[in-house]
């Protein structure tokens, strides 16, 4: 079951990359009054990072809470 969630990781890291050396072009990003023009290529790259870190803080905080839970019990 490991090599199967492996390779989603990598097929979906592939189309990630596919996606991100096809968009070159410039968008405006605003957050609140900021506003600042980057390319979509490197947005794709930042909000993937985020997303990979956000999601593995969040695995690793309900792991320990388990694990936590199992043992005071």
């Amino acid at each position: 079951m490991r090599w199967f969630y492996l390779a989603i990781i990598v097929v979906f890291a592939l189309v990630t990359l596919a996606f991100v050396l096809q968009n070159f072009q410039s968008v405006d990003v605003s957050l609140f009054r900021a506003r600042i023009e980057i390319p979509l290529a490197l947005l794709c790259v930042i909000i993937y990072v985020l997303g990979a870190a956000t999601g593995g803080s969040l695995f690793v905080l309900l792991q320990r809470s388990i694990t936590r839970a199992r043992l005071a019990s």
